[in-house]
């Protein structure tokens, strides 16, 4: 069974990136998972969002360290 998030009074969807994720950058992953919710701007309390697993890191090595997430 999907991981799920039970949303609060005013949650969006980069702060339930940011809850569920640590970061705010996965939020495209989030919202491909809830097709059925893309409308919502800001939720009301007690929504089901549906919290996929993150796919593996694919993290170029050769990416310059100035332009890497810390």
């Amino acid at each position: 069974m999907p991981k799920t998030y039970t949303t609060v009074q005013g949650d969006t969807w980069d702060t339930i990136a940011k809850t569920v994720y640590g970061k705010e950058a996965n939020i495209g992953i989030l919202m491909a998972a809830n097709f059925p919710l893309l409308d919502v701007f800001m939720f009301d309390a007690g929504e089901t969002v549906v919290v996929p697993e993150l796919p593996e890191d694919t993290t170029d090595d050769t990416t310059p360290e100035w332009r890497t997430e810390t």
